[in-house]
């Protein structure tokens, strides 16, 4: 008896609901994924036959598969297809992310309200808001289309309901965290529900050629809340984001199988709902009617699009121990890394100095290209000496004092010159992989003088600040 017990006991086990490791006891959080609470007991996987069922569709060459329904169909809004490459796909689920406020439901309205007006019949399902509420926002922003069905619900089966009743062939949900599926356990919101329902979606959009986008909240670390497979479930993940004291929106594409996944499309919240912004380049430069010390435009790249930014620093003098250095829209290790070069390579002395370095319009600057924009800007504020206002500076800072390459250096040229800038700071190892990079023949195609710098001395001699 004491040996069938133990041969019960050792069937048992505990698996992951989000990621499927196993453990041969409970604890609280998945040791593979590090969720909690989605341990729970599962019997021994037992070995099962699977039988030959009935298919979906006969197999066939893949040459003679018919592409016409998978084209993508513009959605109206520009931007949104720049980063969805050409449109929405038939059939295709997209997920869109965002923190609370930003705007997702102002825009997926827009977009469901362009969608009717080009003839596609449109459902808007809500499960956060009333029919009531989301029908004042739609009169604001001028979306009450014909083709445009509104419903609120939460419950999956309804939601199926209303699918069959009005015949869609575009979905929006809002938000997938609201609804609940009715033969699943747990609230709604929780790591089964979401799965479920979101399998349940993918399926419905597959066999009916429906393009669902879904809404998705975030968790106070930016991360989609949910289980990790939603990411996997869908075919097309964006994010949105924006500064809350600023209405400048971005969409990124971090996952797309119909298009590239390095796009960023550009939007405005303004009173009357959300706009687009197809040329965002002036937002991030301020214009001065005299040269102002402190201040050096870089270009920087959001997913395929150059765009200028403009970095200013403020240098003073600290009774403080220890100076402070504040920095906003930029990483504050990077500053700190060029502030020590500055120190260690140039022989500027900031030990006893306050240092404040930002952008301007809330951009934030994650890549290393604006090194070396940041280290004229301090420059220029400590000698108290303006840079020409025609100037843009491109280029990684190494420790050693060297101005490393950077990416896409001819696409970034280009927007400068665009934009009527006329001289130019660029590493000095351009890479030889295209004639049109070269000096000389930059300053032919665009008009744009460059000067290459080896080092950072070189770079600040160039700037006029040696």
């Amino acid at each position: 008896m004491a040996k069938a017990a133990i041969q019960a006991k050792s069937k048992s086990a505990y698996a992951c609901s989000e990621c499927g490791w196993t453990s041969a006891r409970w604890i609280g959080r998945c040791g593979e994924c590090q969720a909690w609470g989605t341990v729970a007991e599962v019997g021994a996987p037992k070995a099962a036959r699977i039988t030959a069922g009935p298919v979906s569709s006969p197999a066939m060459p893949i040459g003679k598969v018919s592409a016409i329904e998978a084209e993508s169909r513009p959605t109206g809004i520009g931007e949104l297809d720049r980063v969805l490459g050409g449109g929405v796909v038939p059939g295709a689920v997209i997920l869109l992310a965002g923190e609370p406020g930003v705007g997702k439901s102002t825009l997926l309205l827009e977009v469901a309200a362009q969608s009717a007006r080009g003839g596609q019949r449109t459902l808007y399902v809500s499960g956060e808001e009333s029919a009531a509420q989301v029908r004042l926002r739609a009169g604001r922003t001028d979306a009450l289309v014909d083709e445009l069905y509104l419903a609120a619900e939460t419950d999956l089966g309804a939601v199926v309901g209303q699918v069959d009743a009005v015949e869609p062939t575009f979905l929006v949900i809002d938000s997938v965290q609201t609804m609940a599926h009715p033969e699943v356990d747990g609230a709604p919101g929780g790591v089964t529900q979401v799965r479920e329902v979101t399998g349940a979606l993918v399926r419905l959009a597959k066999e009916r050629h429906i393009a669902v986008v879904l809404v998705g909240h975030v968790t106070k670390d930016g991360a989609i809340a949910g289980p990790r497979m939603l990411e996997h479930l869908v075919d097309v993940v964006l994010a949105f984001d924006g500064d809350r004291h600023s209405g400048f929106r971005m969409v990124r594409a971090t996952k797309n199988r119909f298009g590239p996944s390095d796009e960023v499309g550009c939007f405005d919240m303004v009173d009357t709902g959300i706009v687009e912004v197809t040329d965002p380049t002036g937002l991030f430069v301020s214009e001065h009617a005299e040269p102002v010390a402190g201040t050096c435009v870089t270009v920087m790249m959001e997913g395929r699009r150059p765009l200028l930014a403009e970095v200013q620093a403020l240098v003073g003098p600290s009774a403080a121990p220890q100076p402070r250095r504040t920095t906003s829209g930029l990483e504050s290790s990077r500053v700190a890394m060029v502030l020590a070069v500055l120190g260690n390579r140039v022989g500027l002395k900031l030990t006893d100095r306050e240092v404040y370095v930002a952008t301007v319009g809330g951009v934030k600057i994650t890549e290393p290209v604006a090194d070396l924009a940041v280290a004229i800007a301090v420059a220029s504020s400590v000698m108290d000496k303006p840079i020409h206002p025609g100037l843009v500076a491109i280029g990684e800072v190494g420790l050693a004092g060297e101005v490393r390459r950077v990416g896409g250096l001819e696409k970034r040229l280009a927007e400068a010159a665009r934009l009527g800038f006329t001289k130019a700071i660029v590493p000095a190892d351009i890479p030889n992989r295209s004639k049109d990079l070269k000096p000389m023949d930059i300053q032919k195609k665009y008009g744009l003088r460059t000067f290459a710098a080896p080092d950072l001395p070189s770079a600040l001699l160039a700037a006029g600040l040696a």
